[in-house]
């Protein structure tokens, strides 16, 4: 298979998102384009560490995004100041359309892409390769895991979508027995796709080890402008501590 990998340098550019008002820039990083797969592209924005560890982390959205949310370009920057490589990633349902959910049926192919990021993620980095989806993505990150143990090396998974709003009983902890990979899971105190209490239930079926962070005040999206640099703090230590534990 021949590796077609296209960088754009926008290594003098940064992006500026706004957020209740409040103008937030973000480091530069690469535009990185990767058609291996013809299926399932992979397209993002490479952040590349000064001084790197040789691990790298692939950064995915939830269902209502893309891979410029906050709270990705915002992980995506902290990691790579750790010292790792970044690649935040639209899923390719994401790719096929600019706004609206997924379509039914498009969970496979989305779990292709991820697949086709964590090889072209592999391409650049000799270290542990970790996978991180917010929400949808994080479903679908643990759902691929759960089917080919050994993908990844660790799971980070924010605002696990562990059921709809006010339907306890459709539970999408299905795969969970299957899990081999060790995950961190990130969860807002208020989020309505799951409690504290339920998520913690749900994390008993995982045989690999887990841990579970809560974000006092937060809901879903997890992070805002307001609490950006806490979940930051919160989140990016003690995953990594999580990540080169022994499993």
């Amino acid at each position: 298979m021949v590796l077609c990998v296209m960088f754009l340098d926008l290594s003098e550019a940064a992006s500026v998102y706004i957020d209740s008002g409040i103008a937030i820039v973000t480091q530069s990083f690469e535009e990185f384009v990767d058609k291996s797969n013809a299926d399932a592209p992979v397209r993002g924005f490479l952040h590349r560490p000064t001084g790197p560890d040789g691990d790298g982390i692939v950064l995915t959205h939830g269902a209502g995004a893309n891979c410029q949310t906050l709270l990705l370009t915002t992980l995506a920057d902290a990691f790579c100041e750790a010292g790792l490589t970044v690649l935040r990633c639209d899923l390719p349902f994401r790719q096929s359309r600019p706004h609206g959910p997924p379509s039914r049926g498009s969970a496979e192919r989305d779990q292709d892409g991820l697949r086709a990021a964590v090889a072209s993620m592999r391409s650049l980095v000799r270290g542990k390769i970790l996978l991180a989806g917010h929400s949808y993505g994080g479903r679908q990150a643990s759902m691929l895991a759960a089917r080919e143990p050994g993908l990844v090396d660790r799971l980070l998974l924010l605002s696990f979508p562990l059921h709809p709003p006010q339907r306890p009983q459709d539970l999408r902890s299905k795969h969970f027995p299957s899990l081999q990979t060790p995950a961190f899971f990130v969860h807002g105190a208020r989020d309505g796709f799951g409690s504290a209490e339920e998520m913690e239930e749900a994390l008993k079926l995982i045989p690999a080890p887990t841990k579970l962070i809560l974000v006092t005040g937060a809901g879903h999206e997890l992070m805002t402008s307001r609490n950006r640099q806490e979940v930051t703090g919160q989140v990016v230590p003690a995953f990594l501590s999580f990540a080169h534990q022994a499993a």
